[in-house]
């Protein structure tokens, strides 16, 4: 044997051993819990051809699912729900007892529906006496959303998915500081990831000394604590004032979402609610800030966060928090109810549009028995990826008499469903793998003849402003296209 061959040799067999071990290793954990088959067959394949790099993938983006174990160590959620309902009864803030009852459903379809919802999301119910007003985009919801911090009298509580190192990101940085100052108590949450360029570059660092002003990044990648699920994201974008008004939606804190000098704001989708919905996303962003900072339930859930709620409109409305820790494709299930449903209209935006096998099949079924059904995407999308793999359903659709619009820059960010002027879903949740399934998300569920006929206001104006695609044309685009399109739907379970 030459010189050193035995040193080449014993590392080649630790390497394959760590290589088996590894795979194997992957192979159990994507195997234990029965999935889309296409994304457990594209991460073994990703595992075994390439040798611990990609099981370090899989690691940080293949887990889709909280660990028990690390649920039953935190239990945020558990704990949390119990702790709420019981302290509810105590103080008598009663606000699931706006909770619609059999006669408060507006029809045959909202009961069926929200029954369906109910059986997943029974904690969460359908509650009346809510006022929405949609918004569109920040030019409309940032004057709000700063008067609400402005005028704050106990406590502000603001999440965001994105909250950028720009004009925007400081002006409300400044305004919730000012605030704290004061004596108001302020908790600050975003996602580490969405904010990556504010987080490193020492934006939240220079407020984190400011008295009643406390701030938490959203991650679960901490490999001190054995977290290494960097794909676990918190998509929530809301903003509570005293209990009593709630922000929500799809707008990030951008400069984007703005029009200065000459520059159109991303076109989004926001909206204001009073109410007793108020209580329910005021829980949600508690849920998150247990979860990240297990400060004490007793602090979180105290009286002042919950004032008594009150009747503010006709709205009936519920939200359904969506994410790993939460039951399986809840979300994505409203959606596919609310769909099979749909007796005339289904009007659908989102900025990217690779929905779930089952959500597809309702949409081609619903346009051939009839109804109605647009979707409206960006032209341009700002994933090139998403874009592709969105543009490889088009043929499949079309063919079934789903229309379809490519709305022209800006770019839009919006999220909703409107099915027959009856109902909406809206917030953070896009039509795509990462929000039905990975991210952490809020849709609101609502029903109320004012709200709805603005939103869809605004999906029309969006649909004016879009190209609507044809068959015979779209038929016509280029084989390489075609091929990039196809790859990129190939790609979509794993990315």
């Amino acid at each position: 044997m030459e010189p050193g061959a035995h040193d080449v040799t014993y590392w080649v067999v630790i390497s394959t051993g760590l290589h088996i071990a590894a795979f194997a290793g992957v192979l159990v954990h994507a195997l234990k819990r029965r999935r889309n088959a296409s994304a457990t067959i594209l991460w073994i394949f990703v595992a075994w051809s390439f040798p611990l790099f990609g099981p370090l993938l899989y690691l940080a983006f293949g887990i889709d699912r909280v660990p028990v174990k690390g649920l039953a160590n935190k239990a945020a959620n558990q704990m949390m729900l119990l702790q709420r309902n019981k302290r509810h009864q105590e103080m008598g803030i009663g606000h699931l007892g706006f909770r619609a009852g059999p006669d408060g459903y507006g029809n045959e379809q909202s009961r069926k529906l929200n029954h369906s919802i109910d059986a997943l999301n029974l904690e969460h119910p359908l509650l009346e006496g809510n006022r929405i007003t949609p918004l569109v985009s920040g030019d409309e919801a940032y004057p709000l959303m700063l008067q609400a911090i402005r005028t704050a009298e106990h406590h502000i509580h603001l999440q965001s998915f994105i909250i950028q190192r720009d004009e925007t990101g400081r002006r409300f940085l400044e305004a919730l500081a000012a605030k704290a100052e004061q004596g108001v108590q302020v908790r600050l949450m975003f996602d580490t990831f969405g904010s990556t360029h504010a987080y490193l570059g020492g934006l939240f660092r220079k407020y984190r000394k400011v008295p009643n002003f406390e701030i938490c990044g959203w991650t679960q990648a901490n490999p001190l604590k054995r977290q290494f699920q960097i794909n676990l994201r918190n998509h929530r974008k809301n903003l509570v004032v005293d209990g009593r008004v709630v922000f929500f939606g799809g707008v990030n804190l951008a400069d984007e979402n703005t029009t200065s000098k000459g520059q159109q704001a991303i076109r989004d989708y926001h909206f204001m609610a009073e109410g007793p919905l108020v209580h329910e996303l005021q829980y949600s962003f508690l849920r998150d800030w247990f979860f990240m900072t297990e400060e004490p339930i007793e602090t979180l859930l105290q009286p002042a966060h919950f004032p008594t709620a009150q009747v503010c409109g006709a709205a009936k409305a519920r939200i359904i928090d969506s994410g790993p820790s939460a039951p399986p494709e809840l979300v994505g299930e409203a959606f596919f109810n609310a769909i099979v449903m749909a007796q005339q209209q289904i009007l659908i935006v989102t900025p990217y549009f690779v929905p779930t096998i089952d959500i597809l099949k309702a949409l081609r079924s619903a346009a051939r028995r009839g109804i109605d059904v647009c979707i409206v995407v960006p032209a341009k999308n700002n994933h090139h990826y998403a874009g592709l793999a969105s543009k490889a359903l088009y043929e499949e659709l079309l063919n079934a008499g789903v229309r379809i619009f490519e709305r022209q820059p800006p770019f839009i960010h919006a999220k909703a469903m409107v099915v027959d002027n009856a109902i909406a879903l809206v917030g953070t949740a896009n039509l795509d793998v990462r929000s039905l399934e990975l991210n952490y998300e809020t849709t609101v569920l609502f029903e109320d003849a004012d709200a709805i006929g603005k939103l869809k206001r605004m999906v029309i104006e969006d649909m004016a402003l879009s190209t609507e695609i044809n068959l015979n044309g779209w038929l016509q685009r280029p084989g390489v296209q075609k091929l990039a399109e196809n790859l990129a739907v190939l790609m979509t379970p794993v990315l």
